[in-house]
């Protein structure tokens, strides 16, 4: 009986450990979009100039380095063009919650058939939960990339780059010229990326918190 009640209590631990981690990272990632995507539509500009499009509503770009890519931005689009794709940015902070919520939900599954989880089932489900995760939220930053190029023809009743109603102009005009999967463009390449990275961290994040419970556990049992 009394296994189980420690079991329970460590099990409402990690989930306010994980709730207190959660709400850390969406600051810190909010924080961090707002900070970081002048610099972001900048390099974005950088590597796609002199690049030859097909797309005739994208107009080409003439910068000589990072300086005057700030500053031609700023004097023909205005300061605002600097946080182009902020909005699809924000929402894709959220990202880290979803994966999560997906990691949680395959490892209580997995635990109501064993009484623990190797470090190899904790790779797989930390890797589907992130693939799961890029997979939902790709399309919009297939989004972030061209509202960062900035250079978009964009929907002439609202040329507000970054508002929910271009993004959805820019959703369906993709879906209308390349099909549904033109919003997965890359995808592959992105679930290489991202996919071993999650389930690495995954796994130093349960042996972490497996570290820190037990070191709690034994100070307790100093304390008596």
């Amino acid at each position: 009986m009394e296994y189980y009640v420690a079991l329970k209590q460590q099990s409402l631990k990690a989930d306010i450990l994980l709730s207190l981690f959660l709400s850390i990272f969406l600051v810190k990632g909010v924080v961090n979009v707002l900070l970081t995507t002048p610099l972001w539509v900048v390099n974005t500009r950088l590597k796609l100039q002199g690049a030859k499009f097909r797309n005739e509503d994208i107009v080409p770009t003439n910068y000589k380095g990072i300086i005057d890519a700030f500053h031609q931005i700023i004097r023909d689009e205005g300061i605002s063009a600097l946080w182009n794709g902020t909005f699809p940015s924000l929402l894709l902070v959220f990202n880290p919650a979803i994966q999560f919520m997906f990691y949680e939900g395959l490892k209580r599954q997995l635990l109501k058939k064993r009484m623990k989880l190797s470090s190899l089932d904790v790779f797989i489900i930390g890797a589907v939960a992130k693939a799961i995760a890029t997979t939902l939220t790709y399309p919009m930053q297939t989004v972030q990339s061209i509202l960062r190029f900035g250079r978009h023809r964009l929907n002439p009743e609202n040329r507000t780059l970054g508002s929910l109603r271009n993004i959805l102009y820019l959703l369906h005009q993709r879906v209308r010229r390349f099909g549904i999967l033109g919003l997965y463009k890359g995808l592959e390449a992105k679930l290489l990326q991202t996919v071993l990275t999650a389930a690495l961290m995954f796994l130093v994040y349960e042996k972490l918190t497996a570290a820190t419970f037990t070191v709690m556990g034994l100070k307790r049992a100093h304390t008596r």
